[in-house]
């Protein structure tokens, strides 16, 4: 069951195709030592922000034009990572406990469906033409394809060890998939789903980002507190440059020239940083303090402000990138893990006042 907890000053009960969702009121947040920087960023960016509150058992959604949350999701049972659908129309959740992966339609905050994922899945995303969801299954070893129209799984695909974050090529051809508890990368055929080959790049890769050209893929090397570099079209390990201290997603700016890679640390050491990387000279140009555990992070299409989910410190930390500086934190749920951007504004479902017949 997903109880839907928007932050609205009324209480009340909504019944909304089969599931419960409880109506909570809230009397307002305390404002972020970014607070006065945040307005004026106010509305530089529209759009939804996605959280995966791993920890909470929940997914926090907020509005980049405000950063206020719009509603908290709760009941999703270890959701590790999720993914908004290429048309911003649903997101996709995976969760660890139940071996699951959700479609959640965005603007009406219900379930559209569910599938069964091998064990222990991570990460999901979406090829381009949002015709096919990949999941990763660590404990299987596996990525499984997933047909989003029928919503059945249409192959389970061995890769290397302990699969975690994947993302698409820009043109839909391959998946490169981490595999956090070997050496390598391992690249799907979309058009066969199944495994084109691997390809050796160093200690414990965790998660990979395209370049938006499609001719470079950027991985954190957690092992290494190093982010490498691939050739799409040789297949070939081209660089490596050293970052912080136990780094963990990465995500290339809409105009490629940065790679921003968070680190998380662990959590008897927590990171608190993000790594900018010049990708011209591949050298590291800046690191900003975000928060504690610095671990997701996306980026908006228009490149002005990144999300980074803080897991230790149960918020997401919003970056401005060209003045480089934290203009607002967001609270989330406990242990914020997978992070995604949607295009789309959205709004929470209007309550429904139960009215007691008692005196």
């Amino acid at each position: 069951m997903i109880r839907i907890k928007p932050m609205l000053g009324t209480l009340g009960l909504l019944l909304v195709a089969g599931l419960t969702v409880l109506i909570a009121g809230c009397s307002g947040r305390t404002p972020s030592p970014q607070s006065a920087a945040s307005s004026l960023h106010e509305g530089m960016v529209q759009g939804t922000v996605w959280v995966a509150d791993e920890h909470g058992d929940s997914v926090t959604v907020f509005d980049a034009a405000t950063n206020n949350v719009i509603t908290t999701l709760a009941g999703i049972e270890g959701p590790h990572n999720l993914q908004v659908a290429p048309d911003g129309k649903s997101v996709w959740v995976v969760s660890g406990h139940t071996s699951t992966a959700l479609m959640i339609d965005a603007a009406k905050f219900t379930v559209h469906g569910t599938v069964p994922t091998g064990k222990e899945p991570a990460h999901i995303i979406l090829a381009p033409d949002g015709k096919t969801a990949y999941a990763t299954n660590g404990d299987d070893d596996t990525v499984t394809a997933i047909d989003v129209t029928s919503m059945k799984p249409l192959a389970t695909i061995p890769v290397g060890a302990y699969p975690h974050g994947l993302r698409p090529s820009p043109d839909g051809r391959w998946i490169y998939v981490a595999n956090a508890k070997g050496t390598t990368l391992s690249v799907i055929d979309t058009a066969t789903n199944s495994k084109a080959t691997d390809i050796e790049v160093g200690q414990h890769p965790v998660q990979v980002g395209f370049s938006p050209d499609g001719r470079y893929v950027y991985f954190s090397l957690n092992g290494e507190d190093a982010v490498g570099k691939v050739d799409v079209a040789t297949r070939m390990l081209v660089g490596k440059v050293k970052v912080g201290y136990g780094p963990v997603q990465v995500y290339v700016t809409p105009d490629s020239k940065y790679v921003l890679v968070a680190n998380q640390g662990t959590e008897n050491r927590p990171s608190t940083t993000v790594s900018i990387i010049d990708t011209a000279t591949f050298t590291v140009v800046g690191a900003i303090e975000t928060g504690k555990g610095a671990h997701g992070i996306v980026i908006d299409p228009s490149g002005k402000h990144a999300y980074i989910t803080n897991i230790y410190g149960n918020d997401v930390a919003v970056l401005d990138l060209n003045e480089r500086q934290v203009v607002a934190t967001v609270p989330t749920g406990k242990g914020p893990n997978g992070i995604s951007f949607s295009p789309l504004t959205v709004t929470a479902p209007a309550p429904k006042i139960k009215v007691s017949s008692g005196h």
